[in-house]
């Protein structure tokens, strides 16, 4: 009896020790929380600064490109574990460089470049990112969408060379050219009400220059060149006080490329240069005057297409509105086209020229300007480059004048292709660039 008693205090005092000692054992610290989560930046249409929940149940949008995230969690974080191996922000595709920090419990990532606009991110916090009492995040994901279009894909892109979208620069983004020399140039809503994301042009010295672009056309054939203009007619007179018109772009003039709206608003055309199979180098002008004629109906018998829009039709489709234009030379055809808005409006056909005529056997494009009259300059607002000499002595050319054939207007999305573009390619680009 004596031994039993023993027996079961024995136990009860084994017992006793092992429950203390785990009543010492130290609880597991609980899961890190995300209480909040935040995306501040820049509204694209206001340009204020906006601050957008991604702690939502729904996936966030119109998120700012240029948003730097906040993540608030429900007590401290372990400074060392929060950096940016263990919180990324990607596209699905693609990691994006970011800034990690950490002050108390709130973690602060920033982009080191804006995020793409109208792209899906998700924000993930990995179960490495822990709280200083050793707790871990186990709710460490979320979605969004940032504001703004998704960049397009051109038609032909490899053929591309050169892109100045003028989103507040000059700067082409194929990398091919030199930042444009801007003077007195602003930076406006584009089209889709985006801010500076166009550049304006005053219609009195504005001007952006791109040097040594001579290459544009003399490095290829086939040649595109696609952009979006807003001209703006409003008090644009020239010396005698008359409406004017406007050089919107270029390289050399007539001695590589121009594109000018008639000072009535009833037209515009493009000169540009080309040379044949022996070296003969030329100009020729894509005409589009309204009432436009072809071949059968009293035109240039090279004139193979015009479509024929009225005065109205013509001023209220080249001014005072956002519209799409397309120059392309084929030339494996011999043909020049001339688009707005996607749809065909003026085509020639250098085979159709008189017999013997030197330009029947135009091989493609070419630069054949010289220095002083021109430089090989590409001009965003003017005929030229100020360093030319070119229309000096003329009132509506000479850059110094304000009130020469300055442009005054919106440019946006100005794309050159070493390519030949068909209709589907312009009728594809003018749908996925238009508003």
């Amino acid at each position: 009896m004596l031994s039993k008693m023993k027996y079961w205090t024995g136990a009860l005092l084994l017992s006793a020790l092992v429950f203390t000692a785990c009543d010492d054992e130290p609880d597991e610290s609980p899961a890190l929380t995300i209480e909040a989560l935040t995306a501040t930046g820049t509204d694209i249409s206001t340009g204020e600064e906006i601050t957008v929940d991604l702690n939502a149940a729904t996936s966030a949008s119109d998120v700012p490109p240029d948003a730097v995230f906040e993540i608030t969690f429900d007590r401290e974080v372990d400074a060392a574990t929060a950096t940016a191996s263990n919180i990324s922000v990607s596209d699905g595709d693609n990691d994006v460089a970011v800034t990690v920090s950490a002050n108390g419990s709130v973690v602060t990532v920033t982009p080191n470049e804006e995020l793409i606009q109208g792209t899906d991110y998700t924000v993930s916090v990995s179960s490495a990112v822990a709280a200083t009492d050793g707790g871990a995040v186990t709710n460490g994901s979320r979605t969004f969408e940032t504001a703004g279009r998704l960049p397009v894909v051109a038609p032909q892109e490899a053929a591309q060379v050169a892109y100045w979208k003028l989103d507040g620069n000059a700067s082409d983004e194929m990398g091919n050219y030199a930042d444009g020399t801007e003077v007195e140039v602003e930076y406006q809503a584009d089209r889709f009400g985006t801010i500076e994301s166009a550049a304006y042009f005053d219609g009195d010295a504005s001007i952006i220059e791109i040097a040594d672009a001579g290459t544009l056309l003399t490095e290829t054939q086939d040649f595109t060149i696609s952009f979006w203009l807003k001209p703006d007619t409003t008090n644009h007179f020239n010396d005698d006080g008359n409406q004017t018109g406007m050089f919107v772009f270029g390289l050399g003039a007539f001695f590589g490329i121009q594109y000018e709206i008639f000072g009535s608003y009833d037209g515009s055309k493009y000169a540009v240069s080309y040379v044949n199979d022996e070296g003969a180098q030329f100009a020729e002008d894509m005409f589009f005057p309204s009432n436009a004629t072809d071949n059968t109906s009293g035109g240039w018998q090279g004139w193979d297409f015009a479509r024929s829009l009225s005065v109205t039709e013509m001023k209220n489709t080249i001014t005072q509105t956002w519209y799409h234009n397309v120059y392309t030379y084929n030339a494996a055809e011999k043909k020049g086209y001339l688009y707005f808005n996607g749809e065909l409006m003026k085509s020639f056909d250098f085979n159709l020229w008189p017999d013997g005529d030197t330009k029947q056997t135009a091989t493609g494009v070419d630069y054949r300007g010289a220095e002083p009259e021109v430089f090989d300059d590409l001009a965003l607002g003017f005929i030229h480059s100020r360093a030319g000499t070119l229309f000096d002595d003329a009132g509506f050319g000479n850059y110094e004048n304000p009130n020469a054939n300055h442009f005054k207007g919106l440019l946006d999305d100005f794309r050159i292709f070493h390519a030949a573009y068909s209709e589907e390619d312009v009728a594809a680009l003018y749908d996925a660039e238009k508003p």
